[in-house]
């Protein structure tokens, strides 16, 4: 089994926001893959398919960025989903907008997201597909930021990684996280 998380705030005020940018990437693979998110259970909404002779999983924590653990490992532990089946997809300040890094594991890099999987999953060793959002301005406040929405002359760019995350999550059913990584990176 695998598990694709995609971090975000749930709720129309946050949809188009820099911080769901991990949900877009799920509302796209729920296209790509034909997996309806109709499931609302442990805090999240999720959708599970069989692809290739093995069950996929897509979920959108709905506990607000800040408390996503509390999602996730309820998912993997009434599922038994191994912490090696589990990729998250997220926002980063330290990526330019349209870029994507993957890693498979690390610490929180100031991501409260993040912080909350690493206290509930107890580890740091969790797949991870970042997406670059770009540091504010000067004088920007990064909360605003994040939950702001992007300019006009990043949206093609922010399509783009959005794409190239879906690519990287198909890539992964079939392939090693690592020449995943290799291809992507």
């Amino acid at each position: 089994m695998k598990l694709i998380v995609g971090l975000g705030n749930p709720g129309a005020k946050y949809e188009d926001t820099r911080h769901n940018i991990g949900f877009r990437v799920i509302d796209e693979l729920s296209k790509t893959f034909n997996i309806p998110l109709k499931q609302e259970k442990f805090k999240g909404v999720f959708g599970f398919e069989t692809i290739n002779g093995e069950k996929v999983f897509l979920l959108k924590p709905l506990t607000y960025m800040n408390l996503s653990g509390e999602s996730v490992r309820p998912v993997m532990d009434f599922y038994k989903i191994s912490i090696d089946d589990v990729v998250v997809i997220y926002d980063d300040l330290d990526i330019p907008p349209g870029k994507i890094r993957l890693r498979q594991k690390g610490g929180h890099g100031g991501h409260n997201g993040i912080k909350s999987l690493l206290a509930h999953l107890g580890t740091e060793n969790f797949k991870r597909i970042r997406i670059g959002v770009g540091r504010p301005e000067s004088g920007v406040a990064v909360a605003n930021y994040v939950l702001g929405g992007f300019r006009a002359d990043e949206r093609q760019e922010v399509e783009e990684a959005v794409t190239q995350a879906v690519k990287a999550c198909e890539s992964w059913l079939s392939q090693d996280f690592l020449k995943v990584m290799n291809t992507f990176n």
